[in-house]
């Protein structure tokens, strides 16, 4: 989630999803924790429902003293000092590895974004490294990247161990989803931006999840009727890839990007303002499982964003643009103190989930400001 995409998205028109299942008609009341937990009673195909890690949370702060020599500026920075979230996570070697974004506090943009890198052996108290693994640098990505930085990172592997980061590269004012490649989750290859048609290099686009499918820890991208797929954007978008670095996007009848998890128009409903995907998608054997961030806005004579909440919807794993059920109830929500207050207020912003230790952690980030972990057993 980028700040200055909020002042777009209030000039977006409201798109109605037709033509959907019964599962995904409107309730009466969308407030109350008990009509959460009868919908959490009815699905067998959402992951639920997942509790906060209160003695824990938030697991990791902006830090001060970590001091980076920006070789762009040519001077130090103290890269992680401002805030830390929107995190993602993965597994590798028994241990939980988790990618963040951290700002700094040079204030012409309201803060650099770096990518910062930290590692746990049970999945709640993180060490980081003090230098950032990935960042705007002097190379053919710092005309998209500075200086706004490097911003909210997702993480999958392909079959050979190979790790695909999608990101959004922020110039300041025009937001662009990005791709790289690691072997090791240290030293990052930068592919270019994901669409590459020069015609869409001006193109807003953020929040890549690439559908994947669970084997045993790893999360590895999976090809469905030949090619990989990524819901994306601020409107659950889809595109598809042969090689997970070039991605052409699904396309509606004018040419544009089609929304396929489109936002909702109903006022009660916590995604009535934006739909933006969150983890990687999981390819499971009822369908396609997309973890999504919903805002929601406040009707006139108010407006603006009311909150930042999680939602899950169930796609056709045969055709990911198919809706088959969704979520009328955010299953995360802001609600503790640091979840409330930060950078944006009312924000839980899902971005990384791991399979670890037979559980499932749920990475986010609070008030675009913390980082917290919530868990389902």
């Amino acid at each position: 989630m980028n700040r200055s995409s909020l002042f777009l998205l209030l000039l977006g028109t409201v798109i109605t999803i037709t033509g959907c299942q019964s599962s995904e008609k409107q309730q009466t009341n969308h407030s109350t924790p008990d009509t959460l937990q009868t919908e959490i009673a009815s699905v067998d195909w959402a992951l639920l429902p997942f509790q906060k890690v209160d003695s824990a949370n938030p697991i990791l702060l902006p830090k001060s003293g970590t001091i980076f020599h920006c070789p762009i500026w040519k001077k130090d920075v103290q890269w992680e000092e401002h805030d830390v979230y929107n995190p993602t996570a993965v597994v590798r070697d028994g241990k939980v590895y988790m990618i963040y974004r951290a700002e700094d506090t040079v204030k012409v943009v309201k803060g650099t974004s770096r990518l910062g890198l930290a590692e746990s052996s049970d999945g709640i108290h993180f060490t980081r490294l003090s230098q950032p693994v990935f960042y705007p640098d002097n190379d053919a990505m710092k005309q998209y990247e500075w200086m706004g930085g490097c911003e909210d990172p997702r993480v999958v592997e392909d079959s050979a161990g190979t790790y695909y980061m999608t990101y959004t590269a922020y110039d300041g004012k025009t937001a662009r989803l990005c791709v790289a490649s690691s072997k090791d989750l240290k030293k990052w290859k930068k592919h270019g931006l994901a669409f590459k048609e020069p015609k869409y290099k001006d193109m807003w686009s953020k929040s890549g999840s690439i559908v994947c499918k669970q084997q045993d820890s790893r999360m590895v991208a999976t090809k469905i009727n030949g090619k990989y797929w990524m819901y994306w954007g601020e409107n659950g978008l889809l595109a598809h890839s042969d090689n997970l670095t070039d991605w052409t996007f699904v396309a509606d009848e004018k040419g544009e990007p089609k929304a396929v998890v489109a936002k909702r128009s109903d006022t009660k409903l916590f995604d009535n303002g934006l739909v933006e995907p969150g983890p990687a998608a999981m390819l499971t054997d009822k369908g396609i499982l997309l973890i999504y961030n919903g805002a929601a806005f406040r009707p006139k004579p108010q407006e603006g964003v009311e909150m930042y909440a999680g939602g899950q919807v169930l796609l056709d794993k045969n055709d990911p643009a198919k809706i088959l059920a969704r979520l009328d109830q955010p299953f995360i929500k802001p609600e503790k103190d640091y979840e409330l207050v930060g950078q944006v207020n009312k924000v839980t912003f899902v971005e990384g989930l791991v399979f670890f230790r037979n559980k499932w952690f749920l990475y986010y980030g609070t008030a675009d400001s913390k980082i917290a972990v919530a868990v389902k057993e």
